[in-house]
């Protein structure tokens, strides 16, 4: 008996475009409620330039604090999206369907929000672009071309460029798709204007797969490069615990840990708010806990790599830096935090099927993940400035201030509201490419003849 056909495109469809299509009300509840949290961060932000980057706590020598901290954060969240999305095309895994839209969109929202803590940490925004890109025409004054400062604006925007560019050709069925489904005159001009005439010929097909594949090989060592660019601000440095060889792997896969955790995080709530139950499952689930696994087991090692080579050179101001880091006061209970938020809590229980197919439990876990990473980065920056490496004596102990635990929490809003934007305007699921995956698995189950040509089209 022949098995019955259980895929239903036009279902499909209305299930992926309801979304953009239709405004429910909590969206705009939503909206709302996030653009108040954000406001109150830019609030601060305007604050700053009146009173300065005081208000935020700084004294000498910690300079660097929760905003570079926020900054190296959001940068590694950044990072997994794209990777995860490029190395799935690349492999051509039937799994990463529904997975590679809102890692890649997790993706540009991070960069954006970490591209403005520079900005805010300058203290004087409008002198940012001239720092960041050494191109002066009047003053005949041209700043270092090899300082950090110029190094991670044209690796971010490189990044980003390439980014956008990969979801734009992966997102053109899509819009042609909802080109032709539109309700009204306005959106239906935007979107045939954004699908490039896009219409599903075979020479289309071909050259959309063919660019996807290029720009896949292309967008990894992009990749690579810009957190390796990153750690080197520090690396380059002679603060102690900063200066270290290991730093750009050590960099690159503590992105990877903590991307590949909020990718989880972000999956697991778009299939609740956007009720996609019927596309996420625990298979997804399951397939990226076990990613995460391997690249958490390779993270911890090169963290204790950072820690032997701190201590292999026997310099007293390194050692002293990783006792204070380790052993001292708050920053002791601190460590304990962050290791077992990191490692030792998250990673024994994905070595479980049950925990790795718990919606819940994936979810509690991938959020302590990034909980412990941000404090991992926190321990990083801090404790090394407040004992420099041609001081004999501390001059002060870094304390917070409310206004810049303030901004760091606020700054969760914007990824949020990004999130949420894209998904009223394109479809937060990539309609073309699952609609394919149902075609394929139908076609292996029962065999392309007896699919009916309304599917195979």
């Amino acid at each position: 008996m022949q098995e019955p056909i259980t895929v239903d495109l036009k279902t499909t469809n209305r299930q992926l475009f309801d979304f953009v299509m239709r405004t429910p009300l909590w969206f705009f509840n939503a909206s709302g409620a996030l653009s108040l949290i954000l406001a109150v961060g830019l609030g601060i932000v305007v604050g700053t330039l009146w009173v300065g980057l005081q208000i935020f706590g700084y004294s000498h020598p910690v300079y660097w604090a929760f905003l570079i901290v926020n900054f190296v954060f959001w940068i590694g969240i950044s990072h997994a999206g794209v990777m995860i999305s490029a190395i799935l095309r690349l492999t051509q895994a039937e799994w990463r369907r529904p997975v590679t839209r809102a890692a890649e969109i997790l993706t540009v929202f991070s960069l954006m929000t970490a591209m403005l803590h520079p900005v805010i940490h300058s203290g004087r925004a409008w002198r940012t672009l001239y720092w960041a890109f050494p191109y002066d025409f009047m003053r005949g004054m041209w700043p270092n071309p090899r300082s950090p400062l110029v190094w991670d604006p044209s690796a971010i925007f490189t990044y980003l460029t390439s980014t956008i560019l990969f979801i734009y050709v992966a997102l053109l069925p899509d819009l042609a798709m909802a080109r032709d489904r539109a309700p009204d005159v306005v959106r239906r001009f935007a979107y045939s204007v954004l699908s490039m005439g896009f219409r599903g010929t075979t020479r289309q097909w071909r050259i959309q797969g063919v660019a996807g594949i290029l720009l896949s090989a292309l967008i990894l060592p992009i990749f690579v490069s810009v957190h390796s660019i990153v750690s080197w601000d520090f690396a380059v440095t002679g603060v102690p615990g900063w200066h270290n060889t290991v730093f750009a792997p050590y960099f690159v896969i503590g992105a990877v840990h903590s991307g590949v955790s909020a990718v989880v995080t972000i999956m697991i709530i778009l299939r609740y708010v956007f009720k996609l139950q019927n596309f996420i499952t625990r298979d997804h689930i399951d397939a990226l806990a076990r990613l995460l696994i391997a690249v958490a087991t390779t993270w911890f090692f090169f963290l204790m790599l950072d820690f032997m080579f701190g201590l292999y050179g026997t310099e007293s101001v390194e050692v002293d830096t990783w006792q204070r880091r380790l052993f001292t006061g708050a920053w002791s209970t601190l460590a304990i935090i962050f290791i077992l938020c990191a490692f030792v809590i998250p990673v024994p229980m994905w070595l479980f099927r049950r925990v790795r197919r718990s919606f819940f439990l994936m979810f509690l876990t991938t959020i302590l993940v990034n909980i412990g990473m941000w404090i991992e980065r926190f321990m990083l920056i801090v404790p090394g400035l407040e004992r420099k490496s041609n001081l004999t004596f501390q001059y002060s102990t870094f304390t917070p201030t409310f206004w810049e635990i303030a901004i760091v929490l606020s700054m969760l809003a914007l990824p949020a509201i990004g999130l949420l934007t894209f998904a009223k305007v394109f479809p937060i699921m990539p309609a073309a490419d699952i609609r394919e995956g149902q075609v394929v698995a139908t076609t292996l189950r029962i065999g392309r003849a007896n699919v009916p040509a309304t599917m195979r089209e």
